[in-house]
């Protein structure tokens, strides 16, 4: 993560950014309003803007175009700090509360120590290109399971059923079953739903040439059974600088699936788990991991960890043992990442002793982030 001095520079400028126009507020070093503004934003007007103010720091909070913002902002010479959005309170509780006067907070925080806005870094063009693929395949595969859905449910609805399939088979069987007579508009349904299936298979076949092609390190995270190219291009994608932990360990916490925690006295609930960090990786750690202790997954020592953790408490169980297992999962992807080591599914973790699922280690690491919300299943 870029160092931030946190001696009150010449000059702070912050910026509210919106999807049109963005709102520009400047302040001295003894904490003077000097300017207000606003301009587009373009990529043109923000290669032009501030010439006046060389070196300032320029203080945004992360969104949709502070990629691409804070990189031009940077080739500019720019000390550039972009807020997390966690811990600026002052704007999303504000009684008075506008684009302009956030651009001022923005200002004033930056100010006084960038580390209060706990700054994030994006990641890097290319990274951020690739990840538009998976984040593609993964928007594509969300649809399809709509419309699965709303087959069946249209058919149960009429008295018919379709029978259990995976989704890249449905519009085969759905159509031996369902017809316009008894469903109507059913046929344009299964057409789509065709049409989808193809396109996913064609984006695997291109995650997986780019991840042989340009991430020859995702060879290593896939010796782990149920560990394919999605998962492991999206692990290497979304990390990108394994050494930015201290401890593989980390991992669990940045990811969001370590438990949250809201301990009073003597009383300590039971709370789910954080859900940070990038939903998608998230999502298929957890795939994977359901795979790994499910009917066909080999034997190993994180099949047998999960199956000891799903043994009670029914669904309920199976769920939390899933979670767990993604937990260690992403433990050790990061450590075969480090290393380069040859994967043993048995006796790995008890001849290395790093896998032991340990309290979170809440020690804050600077997210590599996009602003990409994706819920879709996804195998990978």
């Amino acid at each position: 993560m870029k160092e931030h001095t946190t001696n009150a520079p010449a000059t702070t400028i912050g910026i509210d950014i919106g999807d049109t126009r963005s709102h520009v507020t400047v302040i001295d070093q003894a904490g003077q309003w000097q300017e207000a503004a606003t301009l587009p934003t373009t990529r043109e007007a923000f290669s032009r803007a501030f010439s006046a103010y060389g070196g300032a720091r320029i203080v945004l909070e992360v969104g949709t175009h502070s990629p691409w913002i804070s990189r031009i902002l940077m080739q500019r010479g720019f000390d550039v700090v972009i807020a997390n959005p966690r811990r600026v309170r002052l704007i999303a509780a504000a009684d008075r509360k506008n684009d302009q006067v956030d651009a001022e907070v923005l200002a004033r925080l930056g100010r006084l120590d960038p580390a209060l806005l706990a700054p994030i870094t994006h990641r890097e063009r290319q990274a951020q290109q690739d990840l538009v693929l998976l984040r593609t395949r993964d928007g594509l595969v969300q649809t399809r399971t709509k419309l699965v859905n709303m087959a069946r449910g249209h058919a149960k609805a009429l008295g018919l059923r379709v029978p259990s399939c995976s989704a890249d088979a449905f519009h085969h069987r759905a159509a031996s079953v369902l017809t316009d007579q008894d469903v109507p508009g059913v046929s344009v349904v299964l057409q789509t739903i065709e049409h989808l299936t193809g396109s996913i298979r064609e984006l695997d076949r291109q995650i997986q040439a780019l991840a042989d092609r340009r991430y020859p390190e995702t060879k290593v995270l896939r010796q782990i059974a149920g560990v394919g190219p999605l998962t492991a291009l999206c692990y290497v994608l979304t990390i990108e600088d394994p050494t930015r932990f201290s401890s593989s360990r980390r991992l669990g916490a940045y990811l969001g699936l370590t438990p949250k925690q809201r301990d009073s006295g003597d009383r300590q609930p039971q709370l789910g788990i954080s859900k940070r960090g990038d939903i998608l990786l998230r999502r298929l750690l957890v795939g994977s991991a359901r795979y790994i202790i499910g009917p066909f997954g080999p034997d190993s020592d994180l099949r047998s960890f999960g199956l000891r953790l799903s043994a009670s408490g029914g669904r309920a169980g199976r769920s939390r043992a899933a979670v767990a297992v993604a937990r260690k999962l992403a433990v050790l992807l990061h450590r075969l990442w480090l290393t380069g080591e040859v994967y043993q599914p048995v006796g790995y973790s008890a001849a290395a002793g790093r896998l032991t699922v340990e309290p979170a280690d809440e020690t804050f690491v600077a997210p590599k982030i996009e602003c990409h919300v994706a819920s879709a299943p996804a195998v990978g």
